[in-house]
């Protein structure tokens, strides 16, 4: 696995160890949550705009993948 480090405020420390501490999980633990949802809320985001520019240019890329 690769650490990824990422620099927050000392204001958004307490909260993530405030976080932590309230719903007895580690620091680490909600990080890696957050960016796994925010990868799959992206990559739904994505994957949506994909389908509808390749629905308004199916013509074209009918003609183009002749």
């Amino acid at each position: 696995m690769d650490d990824l480090i990422i620099p927050l405020s000392g204001a958004e420390r307490a909260e993530l160890a405030d976080l932590a501490d309230a719903t007895g999980r580690t620091p680490e633990e909600l990080a890696l949550d957050a960016v796994r949802e925010h990868l799959r809320a992206e990559r739904g985001r994505v994957g949506e705009a994909a389908a509808r520019l390749a629905r308004a240019h199916a013509p074209l890329l009918e003609r183009l993948g002749r």
